[in-house]
């Protein structure tokens, strides 16, 4: 996959749009950067252990789920794949990989790569195919377990059709994400956790920080300051390295953030920025990267994940506020904090109920667990944590005889 990263990269934005120079393009590396982990992982993994029970000597024993359906979105396809991949096959999983139909392209070069690697035949099987097929493998009772990134609404019903054989599941799904900004933020840092944190990927990114929290007292400044940045992003070709935000992956996905876009106006927040198709850009999906301003939280744009470059300023008095807006959603899956004082923000981070947080920035870990609370899902994927999901444990008792 090394050899072979720039070719995956340009696949993956010719079929979803992600800028090949920047954010998630280079999630191919991040993909390899799992399997390295998984590996990494299962070399020094407790797969069997001895222990002193109460009674007598145990054996505690990590077996292997068994096969594994691997359903995956189209916004970072290696990314999720490999977060589900490296674990299972480090387990001893079979793994029977379901990608969008919006991106197959690069699961195909996935399986050349594994042909070549030499993983034996019937290991990985790759099935692209639309929703009906998910739902198929999900309820099939020779799967094991579903590991599904997606929607909340697809993930509920993945759970729901498991549930009739009882298949293990891991679903990591949607988000709306807070970045509190402190009184005491810097400036700089505020625009640098917005650029990253909240159009990476073009905004097709789960984790994106969708709800900016600005205080009152610096509302003006720093929405003027997030403006300016957000204007200076380069539309266009996601192939050019100099583009930041490229088309999203189809125009029914353009319509839907156009649509979001017009409930926003009509719900009685200020469009700062954007809001339509780009000058010149009428054929592809693009929308301008977008910005309301004055946004309340009970303002569906604040509520509803919209999975595109479109964010939202929502200013606070106090910083109780602030954490208890932050708070007030459906979903829990990432979220951020700028502040002068990183003790302050750690402090922060522990009262806000998501699974993913960041003092000053935005930064996934890859050896870290990744998931969500709420209705962004169950189970967590990242290093050990992630490779736990695809074992059984056994114990095994021996009393003298």
């Amino acid at each position: 996959m090394t050899a072979r990263a720039q070719e995956f990269n340009e696949i993956i934005s010719r079929q979803n749009g992600s800028p090949a120079g920047s954010g998630m393009a280079s999630q191919v590396m991040a993909a390899v950067g799992h399997l390295s982990i998984a590996a990494a992982a299962a070399a020094e993994y407790p797969f069997e252990e001895r222990r002193d029970g109460m009674r007598c000597p145990l054996v505690i024993r990590r077996e292997r789920v068994g096969v594994v359906a691997a359903i995956v979105p189209w916004n970072v396809p290696q990314f999720t794949t490999a977060t589900k991949l490296g674990p299972a096959l480090v387990a001893g999983c079979t793994v029977v990989l379901k990608p969008s139909p919006e991106t197959p392209l690069d699961a195909y070069l996935l399986a050349e790569v594994c042909v070549e690697a030499g993983l034996p035949e019937g290991v990985l099987s790759v099935l692209p195919a639309d929703r009906e097929v998910s739902e198929h493998l999900a309820s099939h009772p020779d799967i094991d377990k579903v590991a599904f990134t997606g929607s909340v609404g697809a993930g509920k019903r993945v759970m729901e059709v498991a549930a009739r054989n009882l298949t293990r599941v891991t679903l990591e799904l949607g988000g709306k994400s807070a970045a509190i900004v402190l009184p005491d933020a810097d400036a700089d840092t505020v625009v640098k956790t917005v650029l990253t944190g909240s159009y990476v990927n073009n905004g097709q990114a789960c984790v994106a920080l969708t709800r900016i929290l600005l205080p009152r007292a610096r509302y003006d400044e720093l929405s003027a300051r997030i403006v300016e940045a957000v204007a200076a992003l380069k539309v266009g070709d996601p192939l050019d390295p100099a583009t930041r935000i490229g088309p999203l992956v189809s125009k029914r996905q353009q319509a839907r953030n156009l649509d979001y876009i017009r409930i926003g106006k009509e719900e009685g927040a200020t469009l700062l920025l954007g809001g339509g198709v780009p000058e010149g850009l009428e054929a592809g999906a693009y929308v301008e990267p977008t910005l309301f301003g004055d946004v309340t939280n009970d303002m569906r744009i604040a509520r509803e994940e919209i999975f595109g470059p479109v964010v939202c300023l929502l200013p606070y008095e106090d910083e109780e506020e602030a954490v208890r807006i932050a708070d007030d959603s459906d979903f829990g899956l990432s979220g951020a904090v700028v502040t002068a004082d990183v003790e302050h923000g750690l402090d922060i981070a522990r009262r806000i109920r998501t699974g993913t947080y960041t003092v000053n920035g935005f930064a996934l870990d890859l050896t870290a667990p990744f998931g969500g609370y709420k209705n962004s899902g169950i189970g967590r994927e990242f290093g050990v944590a992630g490779l736990s999901a695809y074992l059984e444990q056994k114990t095994i008792a021996m009393p003298a005889s």
